[in-house]
């Protein structure tokens, strides 16, 4: 089967720092119109997908014109979101999982996650990162490192700095990691029926899910970087970005 690529964008209402997030108005849109209008600009994808257990959500998202799947209100992650919908999606091969608050997502950048997916069918899962730059904090635990092999698959990912540089000569470069996914279709549906490990406890990161489960995750390196709105504060920036 060739592959057949869906993006799927969960979002949900009830945010503690931000409630009501993905409606919130952003240089004159919801700002989760952006995000779907910026994945429906990638090429390769199939189909591009909101998930949501919120009658409001979906109902703004079918006013502009999205594509929605009405999920469980008791999911603890949008992994599991994208899961229920990719249960449905039979025809679809791969899974790209889209946060709901990136409206400066990169369309190129999904779009290579989807190529490098679909031309290398023993990759079961990729992500992104990208170098810290001078200026970045890679002591804050927000901002997620991850270590990659010759094949730039990852190692690990952690809250602290790794590699630690006892050698500072060593050609390093710390790199951090971005929140987008991307899985074949029959992984993500193990994936999600696998129990959280020792790591992942430890960490709070739900990646590393796969890495002590054995699977592989490939990482794509961009220079594209996506801000990203967590809270009310980032909404200026955001915006600033967008008008110009």
């Amino acid at each position: 089967m060739d592959a057949k690529i869906a993006v799927v964008i969960p979002a949900r209402y009830g945010s503690t720092r931000f409630p009501g997030k993905p409606l919130h108005p952003i240089a004159g849109k919801p700002l989760l119109q952006h995000v779907w209008e910026r994945c429906l600009r990638a090429r390769g994808i199939a189909s591009v997908i909101i998930a949501t257990d919120d009658t409001r959500i979906a109902e703004c998202a079918t006013r502009f014109g999205a594509d929605v799947a009405m999920t469980s209100p008791s999911h603890p992650s949008g992994t599991d979101r994208c899961a229920e919908v990719a249960r449905k999606l039979r025809s679809h091969s791969h899974i790209i999982n889209v946060q709901g608050d990136e409206p400066l997502i990169d369309p190129l950048l999904i779009a290579r996650l989807a190529r490098t997916l679909a031309s290398n069918p023993a990759v079961p899962m990729i992500t992104a990162a990208t170098p810290f730059k001078p200026s970045e904090d890679i002591q804050h635990p927000n901002s997620v490192k991850v270590v990659l092999d010759r094949q730039s698959d990852a190692l690990y990912f952690s809250r602290s700095p790794i590699p630690f540089v006892r050698d500072a000569t060593a050609p390093v470069r710390h790199l951090r990691h971005l929140g987008i996914y991307g899985y074949s279709r029959k992984f993500l549906l193990s994936f999600v029926r696998w129990k959280p490990g020792a790591l992942e406890r430890a960490e709070s990161l739900e990646q590393l899910r796969a890495l002590e489960n054995g699977a592989r995750i490939r990482v794509v390196l961009t220079e594209s970087v996506s801000v990203g709105v967590d809270s009310p504060a980032d909404l200026a920036i955001a915006e600033k970005l967008l008008r110009s």
